[in-house]
């Protein structure tokens, strides 16, 4: 069952025994209370004559509907089962987690995404139930409930970092949606807010997840005074805008999310600071339906069996991931991350953040601007590996958009490989990782070539492209398995 197809008998039986599975593909909304929940609630299953099943939260805030204040529908793990099918709306979901809608019209997200706002609404129609203004309200409601139950700061802070134009407006639209005001909405659990504490979230997911492996990836490849990387803990430094922070990610060991802490010059920047984790991380992919993809290839289903819940790691920034692709060519991994702290400390900037913690990553990735006019054969590049970088920089600077996800795999990879220097699999690891293509595979990679050797022979990257098409249109993550393959499994059990 998918959240394009809601079978009503499918959806009641899920309800009936509030199966977590379906946590996030449907909501249900009861027609004799006006409130919507997800699957999982524990409230007394209602008359399946009384129900209406919906793909998402925000149709059921457009139809009117209420949300549940026990199973809190704000936290229910993403699950982006509409991508396949209509990428754009995915696009265009990522766009609004990152508050490309505040202050802003259909038109101006339509144009972002090179299309009619006309069309958009369509596709917002047909894929999601909701028109995107529902979509971007929504958004604000649940996430501004979420900080409401979860932190300790103040009604203006909420308002700000949720993306309403003023607390006068955030107090209308929270008494409207909640029938009570949004003071009357607080939790007694409440984590500290402050500058040495940071704001703590929890960023659901649909189980399982294989944390061991994410940092087993990361790990490797993290950028010496930008990133620090431990088995029980991610960190990294940020900048959003005029924002600068430090941001934490540590497992939940038995729980169905991971743990945030984020120190932010700016608590308007938590929007879309959130939607970057969650994106780095990998918390919106369907798991269950990619690894029984998988599991159809002999080749994969063992691979899917010793280690399921395994994400592809995403990106914090598109350009940082690029640079980091290029600086990997023909190197090792190791040598890669070398030369990243080299460019990191010659031309990155102190974070110089108040508050944050003594021992975090203290400098930011260099900027576009900064990549473009340097001297990078300084930091022991060969003068065409610079010239790539400089050029790419360049790139980025006159086109902001240019690593952002709002266009087609073959439009990126293009763009990208229009860049002297820049071959089809730099291309193709960089829509992998910072543009989150679930479907791009990197054909000529010698690691996913030697994984696939058998006696015969090691197979040509054309080879391998065909036997890739059975695995679409998920061949990331088969790619992912066959990297990690060997690797040992999992000492944590996120919420199995």
């Amino acid at each position: 069952m998918t959240a394009l197809d809601l079978d009503r008998d499918a959806c009641y039986r899920a309800l009936e025994t509030r199966d977590a599975r379906f946590d996030g593909r449907f909501y249900t909304a009861v027609r004799t209370t006006g409130i919507f929940c997800r699957p999982i609630c524990p409230a007394r299953t209602p008359k399946l004559e009384n129900c209406i099943f919906l793909p998402s939260a925000a149709a059921a805030h457009q139809m009117g509907f209420r949300p549940c204040l026990r199973c809190r529908p704000e936290v229910a793990p993403g699950v982006a089962s509409w991508r396949g099918s209509a990428a754009t709306v995915s696009r265009a979901l990522h766009l609004i987690a990152e508050g490309a809608m505040d202050g802003a019209g259909v038109e101006t997200l339509a144009e972002r995404l090179g299309v009619g706002a006309r069309h958009l609404r369509r596709l917002f129609d047909q894929h999601v139930g909701a028109a995107p203004v529902s979509v971007a309200q929504t958004h604000r409601i649940l996430f501004a409930k979420t900080l409401i139950n979860e932190t300790a700061l103040s009604m203006t802070d909420v308002a700000l970092a949720a993306g309403f134009g003023s607390v006068r407006r955030f107090n209308a639209v929270m008494q409207a949606t909640y029938g009570r005001p949004p003071s009357e909405l607080h939790s007694s659990a409440k984590t500290a807010v402050g500058e040495s504490a940071g704001v703590t979230l929890k960023l659901p997911f649909g189980p399982p997840y294989d944390w061991a492996a994410m940092v087993e990836f990361l790990g490797p490849r993290a950028i010496p005074g930008v990133e620090q990387v431990e088995p029980d803990r991610y960190r990294r430094s940020v900048a959003l805008g005029g924002a600068r922070g430090v941001v934490e990610v540590r497992p939940a060991p038995g729980h169905n999310h991971l743990i945030a802490t984020i120190w932010t010059s700016d608590v308007s920047a938590l929007a879309a600071i959130v939607a970057r984790l969650r994106r780095l991380f990998d918390l919106d992919a369907d798991i269950l339906a990619i690894d029984a993809h998988l599991s159809a290839d002999p080749r994969l289903a063992p691979l899917v069996r010793a280690r399921p819940g395994l994400r592809v790691p995403g990106a914090w920034d598109g350009f940082e991931l690029a640079v980091r692709a290029v600086l990997g060519q023909q190197v090792s991994v190791r040598a890669a991350t070398t030369f990243a702290g080299r460019l990191t400390a010659a031309h990155g900037e102190p974070l110089g953040l108040a508050g944050s913690p003594t021992d975090a990553p203290d400098r930011l990735f260099p900027t576009p601007e900064a990549v473009a006019v340097a001297e990078l054969t300084a930091i022991g590049l060969t003068r065409a590996r610079a010239a790539t970088l400089n050029a790419l920089g360049r790139a980025m600077a006159a086109d902001r958009g240019l690593l952002r996800a709002y266009e087609t795999l073959e439009e990126t990879t293009l763009k990208l490989t229009a860049l002297p220097g820049v071959g089809p699999w730099t291309a193709q690891y960089v829509a992998m990782r910072a543009l989150r293509e679930p479907d791009a595979f990197p054909a000529s990679d010698l690691g996913l070539l030697r994984a696939m050797e058998t006696a015969q022979g090691r197979p040509s990257p054309a080879a391998l492209s065909a036997m890739a098409e059975t695995w679409r249109p998920w061949r990331a993550y088969a790619a992912l398995r066959l990297w990690m393959q060997g690797a040992p499994a999992p000492a944590l059990a996120l919420a199995s």
